[in-house]
């Protein structure tokens, strides 16, 4: 393979720009991202997680799952509290959280289900996502 439009690496992060961009403009009305909305769906997931286990579900180091969190704490998204080790903290998501979190998810179905109509339909998209996983 010579052509650079054949390579792997530049055509998965063009695409993953423009899924990105297709989840981005339907969270907009609930001003946030899907960097932010997945990170909220994880914890939520956990009901209460340490700041260092949110970067690893996130796969993100802690210091850049921490100045997220901060975020989403301006945001009034998520809450902090200490932990039984007080050198740790632990995060959860507020009601204001759990609302956006709810509301999101029907923005987050309906740009699911666009991606799955643009890649052929939902066997083509499944069988896409079996393909990403073996990376």
């Amino acid at each position: 393979m010579t052509n650079m439009n054949e390579c792997y690496c530049v055509n998965l992060r063009t695409a993953a720009r423009r899924v990105s961009g297709y989840y981005n403009a339907a969270l907009k009305p609930l001003n946030i991202n899907v960097a932010q909305f997945s990170m909220l769906r994880r914890i939520h997931r956990h009901h209460q997680l340490s700041i260092t286990k949110v970067g690893e579900v996130c796969e993100l180091d802690r210091s850049t799952a921490g100045r997220n969190l901060k975020v989403l704490e301006k945001m009034e998204l998520v809450t902090f509290s200490s932990a039984k080790d007080k050198r740790e903290m632990l995060v959860s998501l507020s009601i204001k959280g759990l609302d956006v979190l709810e509301k999101g998810n029907i923005m987050w179905k309906q740009a699911q289900k666009n991606i799955e109509e643009k890649l052929g339909g939902e066997e083509k998209a499944n069988s896409l996502l079996e393909l990403l996983k073996t990376l």
